[in-house]
């Protein structure tokens, strides 16, 4: 639970025939390790918040074109500029979100002329007086500005998986954490892989609903967000979170993966010759079709990828998407987000620890001219503005409650965890090309013209490291299937064939 102020608000089997694992058993991360690893120690110290008056001349200089104005803010230059900064204080900084500490008041009794001006018990009550009030004041100060992490882990969240975010990774996080606690998640009914998208979601689309209810732990599969549906199933102490992605690559990223299912990708030669003319090749009637193609995000999250783009309703859109998501997180900057997260749901640094699932091959990632990135400004201009205004809550929300020198150091220790599981659990330091994977029931899905990469283990590990690794680069349709078996033995176990589903 987090406090703010005073006021409280909720923040956000059947034995497998492919994977080494029983039932029954869990094993969290923590338990893996090297007998030389030591883990690193930090001071919260959160006193040093520098601000622009505090740089060189220079540095002023150069970011007095970095003022929250749409076009300035997040043109390739200053993109550029945010994604080369030094560390997270930088990037604050360079965003102008960065506030100096208040001063501590300073107590100086007020010297009496002479010992007998006032009576002793006077001046003992006023000392007391006054030190009850700079304590009071102080402490209503905290409060207010300082977000306190929940006492116990938060077992009940809803994501939101977007397409093309990351968010596959973000879904192993919450397979293993379902697992590791004995969890129970809102799977899709039957053989299907997504909760009823591109539909908007129907509770039905959750696997038991009918005689299960409001007793599900985790929602993380593929949807179309419809809130009140949501909390048919999601008890109400739920915490609802979200990830977002820069619009310009997530563009590239879905012309590489929807390349053939898309209509408007397909009519086109590649990613630059769509943008240059759009409306040339995407035709509003072919709606549900080519949602890959246009406002991907705002489609995700419930609402008219098509919509006309006014002030009115933009702020509307975005003023409902806060009030539903206590928690945005963002792909760019994924490392500070599992940190944020950690610190949400009072979880552990083992528990968002991950290796990266669903990435594509350097070779398959195309090179997006100039040009085609200013038209994803205004081609997907509701993502556009989606994406600019949760940065700047991200960035906030990282100020108020982690603070820029205790995210730093979460930051490093995850890497050294990361570093550290991938020198015990794989074979090359590196995700590798499908046809390398030596066991191909951990092949992942293959679509479009994307090269999904995937992952060898070690050989003869111990059976709980293995367990433990093999958990890390499970695809998600293979997780999926296994934890569907497991949380439904009695029904037909999801079928892994990875014929050609849509989305």
């Amino acid at each position: 639970m987090f406090l703010l102020s005073i006021t409280a608000q909720h923040l956000l089997g059947a034995e497998s025939t492919w994977i080494a694992l029983d039932a029954d058993q869990t094993l969290g991360l923590g338990s893996i390790r090297h007998q030389s690893s030591s883990e690193s120690g930090y001071q919260q110290d959160r006193s040093g918040r520098h601000c622009r008056d505090a740089h060189p001349s220079e540095m002023q200089s150069s970011m007095q074109d970095l003022l929250f104005d749409g076009k300035a803010l997040f043109t390739e230059e200053i993109d550029t500029r945010l994604h080369g900064t030094k560390n997270s204080r930088m990037t604050l900084q360079t965003l102008g979100l960065c506030v100096p500490a208040p001063a501590k008041p300073k107590f100086k009794p007020q010297q009496t002329p002479t010992s007998a001006a006032l009576p002793k018990h006077f001046r003992l009550l006023g000392l007391v007086t006054l030190w009850l009030g700079v304590i009071f004041l102080a402490g209503f100060f905290y409060t207010n500005v300082k977000i306190t992490s929940p006492s116990y882990p938060q077992t009940n969240v809803m994501f939101l998986k977007t397409h093309k975010t990351a968010s596959s990774t973000v879904m192993n996080i919450l397979f293993r954490f379902a697992e590791k606690h004995n969890l129970t998640l809102a799977l899709p009914a039957g053989q299907n892989y997504h909760l009823g998208y591109p539909h908007r979601f129907m509770a039905q689309f959750v696997e038991g609903f009918k005689t299960m209810g409001q007793s599900y732990n985790i929602m993380c599969n593929h949807m179309r967000f419809n809130l009140p549906e949501v909390r048919k199933v999601m008890p109400n102490t739920t915490t609802y979170f979200s990830i977002m992605r820069n619009p310009i690559s997530l563009m590239e990223s879905s012309y590489a993966y929807f390349k053939f299912f898309t209509p408007a990708f397909r009519r086109s030669k590649d990613v630059n010759e769509f943008l240059a003319s759009p409306w040339t090749y995407y035709n509003m009637s072919e709606y549900t079709d080519n949602v890959h193609a246009r406002n991907y995000m705002w489609f995700d999250f419930g609402y008219d990828n098509n919509a006309m783009d006014t002030e009115d309703y933009v702020q509307r859109v975005l003023a409902e998407i806060e009030q539903a998501f206590q928690l945005m997180l963002l792909t760019d900057y994924f490392d500070e987000s599992m940190v944020l997260l950690k610190e949400t749901l009072g979880w552990e640094m083992d528990d968002v620890v991950y290796f990266k699932l669903n990435s594509r091959s350097q070779d398959t990632i195309k090179s997006m001219t100039p040009e085609s990135k200013e038209k994803v400004k205004e081609w997907c201009s509701l993502d556009w503005k989606l994406y600019q205004h949760f940065n700047r809550t991200f960035w906030r929300r990282i100020q108020e409650t982690i603070g820029l020198e205790k995210l730093d150091q979460e930051v490093n220790l995850l890497r050294m965890r990361q570093k550290e599981l991938m020198e015990l659990c794989l074979l090359n330091p590196m995700p590798i090309d499908k046809t390398k994977i030596k066991d191909k029931k951990l092949q992942p899905f293959q679509s479009g013209c994307a090269n999904i990469l995937g992952y060898n283990l070690k050989e003869d590990m111990a059976n709980e490291t293995l367990r433990t690794c093999l958990r890390l680069i499970t695809p998600e349709l293979q997780y999926m299937s296994y934890l569907y078996a497991r949380q439904f033995p009695e029904k037909k176990r999801k079928s892994i064939a990875f014929s050609l589903w849509r989305r």
